[in-house]
């Protein structure tokens, strides 16, 4: 038996699949010829990143309380991981080098913080069923960034396991969101309010601006 929406999540998730050579960045963490500059970045840009996500997902939740409960508890389930993650990404950025006063005075590169902003005016702008569609497509790639990482700060860097629990919390499987992000998808498609073609067009550009971020990094010295 079908699922429908189950379905147009997974047929989302491939028409969305990143170019493998979108990402520039992984593969040189991943052979350990990555400068501890640019880790350092990842690490900086991040703590800017996880708690502008976290609000916008908590606006997204307020937004789909009244006429969109499910997609307002799989909302609610990403700012509550945005959170968690957070608290992990101290000690990576700590592990990079990069002290407090270093944190405080970082200047954000542009073509990382596109991201966020995007999500940003998904948060204002878009319906919340078309930004679950969206988001789970593009959340795929992102944990088999992280779990590339992950692996390769242990093996390359000699990263210990608190130093790679930000990338461990992405990289594991996450059933909880994933049930919720169905759900969410499935009660929009039962009451007509969800636009796939729009929902499509949304995460294409969240990966062209994920592009962008990685992209960036490559280019600290």
């Amino acid at each position: 038996m079908t699922h429908p929406a189950r379905d147009l999540l997974e047929t989302t998730t491939a028409a969305l699949a990143p170019d493998p050579h979108a990402n520039p960045l992984v593969p040189r963490i991943a052979d350990g010829t990555a400068p501890l500059t640019a880790l350092a970045a990842l690490a900086l840009e991040q703590t800017r990143v996880i708690p502008a996500d976290r609000r916008a997902f908590e606006f997204l939740s307020a937004r789909g309380d009244a006429t969109d409960p499910q997609a307002a508890a799989f909302f609610t389930a990403l700012a509550e991981g945005e959170a968690l993650a957070g608290e992990r990404l101290t000690a990576f950025t700590r592990a990079c080098g990069v002290d407090e006063p270093g944190e405080a005075s970082y200047e954000p590169l542009p073509g990382c913080q596109a991201y966020p902003a995007y999500v940003a005016w998904l948060a204002l702008n878009a319906s919340p069923a078309d930004v679950v569609l969206a988001l789970t497509a593009n959340f795929s790639a992102w944990g088999g960034y992280c779990a590339t990482i992950a692996a390769a700060l242990r093996e390359r860097y000699g990263f210990t396991d608190e130093a790679c629990a930000f990338f461990d919390f992405f990289a594991q499987p996450a059933p909880e969101p994933a049930r919720l992000a169905v759900a969410a998808v499935q009660g929009a498609l039962d009451a007509g309010r969800l636009d796939a073609e729009r929902a499509r067009t949304y995460g294409r550009l969240l990966q062209h601006y994920e592009a962008m971020f990685w992209n960036a990094l490559t280019r600290v010295p």
